[in-house]
């Protein structure tokens, strides 16, 4: 019974925040309260995940016959070097595509047969996420 409640109150705890804002929208009146419920929201699930080791319902440890055997520092700065080229990559993407999308709109609504020139700008930016990934694939994969 336990095991279906806690992850039910994750999920519960997960989706307070958005109680406010649900009723800001159906009565018109902005959510002053949001802050509250996402701090909450926050108190609970840390609560929560300091509950559940220490009662024994999760836990790390593996068994020596079986194939999740212990990673090494190797494999975990592995991991984390993929994540960070993807992560960063990513940032870098958004802050070249909402940089050059403006300058794009501005561009084709002056002159409409500036479209292709300035969806290359576009184009460029977004490529920088693709670079990220293929990184990351290369680092986890080779």
């Amino acid at each position: 019974m336990l095991m279906f409640v806690l992850p039910l109150l994750a999920i519960v705890l997960l989706m307070m925040p958005l109680v406010p804002v649900y009723a800001g929208i159906t009565t018109g009146k902005k959510a002053k309260h949001a802050i509250i419920f996402n701090l909450c929201a926050f108190a609970g699930i840390v609560l929560l995940m300091i509950v559940l080791p220490l009662g024994g319902f999760v836990s790390a440890a593996t068994d020596a016959g079986s194939a999740a055997a212990a990673l090494s520092t190797g494999d975990g700065l592995k991991y984390l070097g993929a994540a960070l080229s993807t992560g960063l990559a990513s940032i870098g993407a958004g802050v070249a595509v909402g940089g050059a999308a403006p300058a794009a709109i501005g561009a084709c609504s002056e002159d409409p047969k500036a479209f292709g020139k300035s969806m290359i700008f576009v184009v460029m930016g977004e490529g920088i996420a693709i670079y990220g990934l293929v990184i990351s694939f290369m680092i986890l994969f080779m």
